[in-house]
């Protein structure tokens, strides 16, 4: 039994019958599966190869009363320097299917924002151009209602193919969803996205690519994209931006180990290279304490911590 009290053993015998003995990693560090690229140590890191294969993973681990966490890209994720005591569902190399049928583009939970978003410039769909330059995956996207540059997943989605708790799979309308800034039903309540359409509109792949190339630029001008970290580490509070707070509280470059306040976007907590998770933690709650004791804003974080 581990100290989290499941059989680790007798676990992993069974996720290798299901996925295969290579899809199954033991003590697999997190660092390499996060765009912050910190974290320690998962007891099992599973990789599914479908959608079947991802129903019966979730079942095995709620049978053996296993912790376990959905994994999409790892870009809005700060996992700890001890790792995660339980099971990394890994979807990003399954579970990539990507069709086009009229002005309709199916993705399933795998698939990277940017995949998607060129898929829909090449045949000629617009709608996601706000998402070529977000790291994350379709799922992660659904489950947060991703968005940038005045453009976001609810603008633009039709539907979802959801695992339930009880382990059945049903379609969810977007008006299901509860989608809002930064939060939907799918995290409310524990839902699984295997799968999302989006409708878009017909368009110049031209004009598409001037758009998508024009907000990249904006991109690589504006934010530390040199540097690892999990995007906006802050919500936009209500009546402000986060980034701005933080420069007006003489925040920008603040350093605690290896990780800091980006000097470029002060919205960003980057890794300079060596930072831990605790580094990052200290600096964003430095961050918290200093923008609400001179401007009463208590900050909340954007990137979900795991571990």
């Amino acid at each position: 039994m581990s100290d989290t009290g499941y059989d680790s053993s007798s676990l992993t015998l069974h996720l290798i019958q299901i996925v295969g003995e290579y899809n199954v990693l033991v003590d697999e560090p997190m660092g390499r599966h996060t765009t912050f690229e910190i974290g320690g140590p998962a007891d099992l890191f599973v990789t599914p190869d479908d959608v079947n294969q991802v129903a019966d993973v979730l079942a095995v681990c709620r049978e053996s009363k296993a912790p376990y966490f959905v994994l999409g890209c790892g870009s809005d994720l700060l996992v700890s320097d001890d790792g995660y005591r339980g099971v990394i569902i890994s979807l990003t190399e399954g579970l990539t299917g990507v069709s086009v049928s009229g002005n309709n583009l199916n993705c399933q939970a795998g698939v990277g924002l940017r995949e998607a978003a060129e898929t829909a410039y090449k045949h000629g769909l617009s709608g996601l151009e706000f998402a070529c330059g977000i790291p994350g995956s379709i799922g992660g996207a659904c489950f947060m209602n991703a968005g940038a540059y005045g453009g976001c997943i609810a603008d633009v989605l039709t539907s979802v193919d959801v695992l339930l708790p009880d382990g059945s799979v049903t379609t969810l309308d977007v008006d299901e969803l509860n989608l809002g800034y930064r939060k939907s039903r799918i995290a409310d309540e524990g839902l699984v996205v295997l799968s999302a359409t989006f409708t878009l509109e017909e368009a110049d792949p031209a004009e598409i690519r001037v758009t998508m190339d024009d907000l990249t630029r904006q991109r690589e001008e504006k934010q530390p994209l040199e540097m690892p970290s999990a995007g906006s580490t802050f919500k936009r509070p209500e009546g402000y931006f986060a980034g701005k707070l933080i420069m007006d509280a003489g925040l920008k470059g603040w350093r605690h180990g290896g990780a800091a306040v980006s000097k470029k976007h002060a919205g960003f907590v980057v890794n300079m290279g060596d930072a831990t998770a605790a580094d990052v933690h200290a600096v964003i709650e430095h961050v918290q304490d200093e923008v609400e004791q001179q401007f009463g804003v208590r900050l909340q974080p954007e990137v979900r911590f795991l571990g």
